[in-house]
């Protein structure tokens, strides 16, 4: 069991500024759940990397997004969500489901026809699979909206997941 909900769904090597969003729509994904630490920009930061602002706004014209954050900082995730104008979740308690439910009955979707892209095991893509998400792990995210260099959570996670037997593609 354990090990499904360590599966995500895809797993492609890249930030999601560099996510073919071409590949979620032939998905059938309507869409976007969001995570926001690491995921559109690293800790701490404020600010969109340039790259991650074009995504978004592309993507924005196709499908609903919201943005969807265990970290409990209204100030932070808010000045995020503002740059875009784009609804969000603090404090979701992920891998916890309450939280994505209630984003869920908002969204008025089949739940396979929305993603969920975050860039942890344990929090984003356990909390996605076990509401029957499409889940993507991605790359965490530099300040230049590049893949982390530095980033080790991620790897001990994807090794942990290994550990358990998930197959990981």
């Amino acid at each position: 069991m354990l090990r499904q909900l360590l599966r995500p769904n895809w797993l492609p090597d890249c930030t999601l500024a560099e996510l073919p969003l071409q590949a979620l729509l032939d998905q059938q994904i309507r869409a976007l759940v969001l995570d926001v630490d690491r995921t559109l920009l690293p800790r701490r930061q404020k600010v969109l990397p340039e790259s991650m602002a074009q995504w978004l706004q592309r993507a924005r014209q196709t499908m609903p997004i919201h943005l969807f954050s265990n970290n409990p900082s209204r100030k932070r995730v808010g000045t995020v969500a503002d740059q875009l104008n784009l609804p969000y979740t603090i404090s979701a308690g992920k891998p916890r489901r309450s939280a994505l439910r209630r984003v869920l009955a908002e969204l008025k979707l089949p739940h396979h026809e929305v993603a969920l892209i975050g860039d942890r095991l344990f929090t984003d893509v356990i909390a996605g699979n076990r509401l029957g998400l499409f889940t993507v792990l991605v790359k965490p995210t530099d300040p230049l909206g590049q893949p982390c260099k530095r980033d080790r959570l991620q790897k001990i996670e994807l090794l942990v997941a290994r550990r358990l037997g998930t197959s990981l593609g």
